[in-house]
């Protein structure tokens, strides 16, 4: 039996697999999304199930043969993962050796020790948005909750003046900033550079995770004013330590990976000679692979070493953390396999016409699609892997700081509006003790700031880059 490699299929799958109008794609993608939402909102399958189906439901609307749409599902599958899954993975066990080691409590015991009064919900986003570049949105909530609660309830704080900013840096991370799984997805289904992504992400973080973290936190805390919860207080990481890394190390080992790769879009741009040597080395040591890999292996020595870890303690924390990935990977696959079925209907050639046709700015196009397939499935990472594969032919002719916005615009669309079917929105709500309403007036309206603050930066910095 021959066996065929992604490349093989994903060359395979260039050519169209189905030749319908307009008419019949436009109704074939809807019926596909429309497909993927109803599985996952009504009869709550797993999201991998529920985009496989969907890209075959998809093919099937738009006429193609069913021997082909699998062929382009299976391509688009295995080129995602082979481009972001070890990225996603490495992101994992840095992750968890932040959190194990104790080296995240030391980062927010550290912060917290120099703020308080007005400055502590500038303390909260800080803290935030450090511990959230290498942890998942889930990780970074259940890391972050106990810290929120007790500091809420030491200083006498409002918990929305506190916990509103914590979770604005940690949305904000995972909407905007490589290496989550989202923005990932999307550089390469755009084909973006990633350390240009991750510079204009960063520009446009900081000003959103103030607006939706500190100043929007004034007005949640007198629209809801509630207790912290003591139930949901845990126990931490360190809390059962002996010792924990310093300050300093973990911090340089947390920042390590974005140095790498903003070192290599600088030397890119400053260079701009592929022959170079300089820029050879740093085209190596500022690729994501390595750089999260040498924050790995650093973070062995500054976080699980420092924290007493024996070999066997270190093999069996990695072990841990890849674990709870395989839903994620799995995820992101499918969602790879969709976009590559939505190309290869020619939907992107529909989304080209259209956007000609009605004079859409490309930005707010791929804004407006990430935002309505969030509104739909309640996934901010299906709609950014979705979205990217609607717009990704838009980035054809584009510069290579447009498509970087163009990454950007769709991460922002992802986050907006997080209500009933989102998994973040029942995390909070249980966690702060609310009710639906409360959170629906803190969080979801938190969420919808910063997706528009975030597209409105991405629409003016097209404007003027």
């Amino acid at each position: 039996m021959t066996s065929l490699s992604a490349e093989t299929l994903a060359a395979d799958a260039v050519e169209p697999i189905t030749s319908a109008g307009h008419a019949q794609l436009g109704i074939a993608v809807l019926a596909g999304i429309a497909v993927i939402v109803l599985l996952i909102t009504k009869f709550k399958l797993h999201a991998f199930l529920a985009l496989t189906i969907g890209s075959l439901a998809l093919g099937a609307f738009a006429g193609a043969p069913m021997d082909k749409a699998i062929a382009s599902f299976t391509a688009g599958l295995g080129s995602t993962v082979a481009g972001v899954g070890v990225l996603i993975a490495l992101g994992a066990i840095l992750g968890k050796l932040l959190a194990d080691s104790g080296g995240a409590d030391q980062i927010v015991d550290t912060i917290l020790a120099k703020a308080s009064g007005r400055a502590m919900p500038w303390a909260m986003v800080l803290i935030a948005s450090v511990i959230g570049l290498p942890l998942f949105f889930e990780v970074g909530i259940v890391l972050l909750i106990p810290v929120v609660l007790m500091v809420a309830r030491r200083g006498n704080y409002s918990l929305m003046r506190i916990g509103i900013p914590a979770l604005a840096g940690l949305s904000v991370m995972h909407g905007l900033v490589p290496p989550h799984p989202g923005p990932l997805v999307a550089i390469d289904a755009v084909g973006a550079n990633l350390g240009v992504t991750l510079a204009l992400g960063v520009l446009v973080a900081i000003p959103t995770v103030i607006i939706a973290g500190p100043v929007f936190s004034r007005f949640a805390a007198r629209w809801v004013d509630v207790a912290p919860p003591e139930k949901m207080i845990p126990q931490r990481a360190s809390d059962e330590l002996d010792r924990r890394p310093g300050f300093g190390a973990t911090l340089a080992t947390v920042l390590l990976p974005v140095v790498l790769m903003l070192a290599k879009a600088l030397v890119d741009i400053v260079v701009d000679n592929p022959e170079a040597k300089v820029q050879r080395v740093f085209d190596v040591i500022g690729s994501p692979l390595i750089a999260l890999l040498a924050a790995v292996i650093v973070g062995m020595f500054t976080l699980g070493r420092a924290a007493g870890f024996t070999r066997d303690r270190l093999s069996s924390t990695v072990e841990k953390s890849l674990v709870p990935i395989a839903g994620v990977l799995l995820i992101v696959g499918a969602g790879g396999g969709f976009k590559q079925t939505l190309i290869d209907s020619g939907v992107g050639e529909m989304i080209l016409d259209i956007s000609e046709d009605w004079s859409i700015p490309a930005m707010l196009l791929a804004w407006l699609i990430a935002v309505a397939i969030r509104l739909a499935t309640g996934s901010a990472t299906v709609a950014t892997i979705s979205a990217a594969g609607l717009v990704a032919p838009l980035a054809a002719d584009m510069s290579t700081t447009h498509a970087a916005l163009l990454v950007l615009a769709i991460g922002a669309g992802s986050l907006f509006f997080s209500h009933v079917n989102d998994a973040g929105f029942w995390l909070v709500k249980e966690y702060f003790g609310l009710t639906v309403g409360q959170t629906l007036k803190t969080w979801s309206v938190m969420e919808t700031v910063i997706s528009v603050v975030a597209g409105g930066l991405v629409l003016l910095l097209s404007l003027i880059i």
